[in-house]
């Protein structure tokens, strides 16, 4: 049985995911178990309250996902924080 079929979307998503894995093997031990923590509440958080089929706030929750991937690739950061931004 082959596996379902992903969205253009959903591998975006599923993309940034791994991207944020990624840079986080680049940081010490213990920010890499704190950025993979945080990582894994925020993308279970939001799979679970957010509707799928409201694909602008996907598309918004990507881009800022992007500019926090940038921000976390860079050498002098060493964490990530999270914070809820109401979804209408």
């Amino acid at each position: 049985m082959a596996p379902p079929r992903l969205s253009g979307m959903q591998k975006q998503v599923l993309s940034l995911y791994r991207g944020f894995l990624r840079a986080a093997r680049l940081k010490s031990p213990d920010d890499r178990k704190q950025i993979e923590a945080v990582i894994s509440a925020e993308f279970r958080r939001n799979s679970e309250q957010v509707d799928r089929k409201n694909f602008v706030y996907i598309e918004y929750l990507l881009n800022r996902g992007k500019k926090q991937l940038d921000q976390l690739k860079s050498p002098g950061v060493i964490g990530l924080s999270s914070f809820n931004v109401g979804q209408r």
